[in-house]
């Protein structure tokens, strides 16, 4: 995999829990929260989805061949910035894996975007609150 096609990935991936615009092919728009995405064909699964028309879906799979464009409609879930925002916290504790997705903290607590994770520790307690902020923002 070239650099590109990674950081493609990365971004897209970088892109779940995010309210988006999918345009079809056939001039079809949707918005919901992108649930996931299937990398190998791009197909992707919008939750609370709702068609321009006004027809609702708890879940609606797109096929990646149909899909034409998607875009964020807000702020999406940036793995470097929050790890700037820990660092402020945690200086020079701070390590990010871009690529797997993940922060380390203190080398004891994992955050992602899915949560966070660790010991039951004073810092575990830091970090969520860091993560529980910053997650408030972009799902503003």
């Amino acid at each position: 995999m070239t650099t590109a096609e990674g950081r493609f990935f990365t971004e897209t991936a970088a892109l779940e829990g995010s309210k988006v615009i999918v345009t079809t092919l056939n001039g079809k728009i949707f918005t919901g929260t992108l649930i996931g995405i299937n990398p190998d064909n791009m197909s992707l699964i919008l939750g609370d989805a709702k068609e321009r028309s006004g027809e609702t879906a708890g879940r609606l799979l797109l096929i990646g061949s149909t899909i034409a464009q998607i875009s964020a409609s807000g702020k999406f879930f940036d793995l470097n910035e929050l790890a700037q925002r820990l660092e402020k916290v945690f200086p020079r504790m701070v390590k990010t894996y871009e690529s797997q997705g993940f922060i380390m903290v203190m080398d004891k607590v994992k955050v992602s975007r899915s949560g966070v994770e660790g010991d039951n520790t004073t810092a575990l307690t830091r970090v969520k609150s860091i993560y529980d902020r910053y997650m408030s923002e972009i799902n503003a």
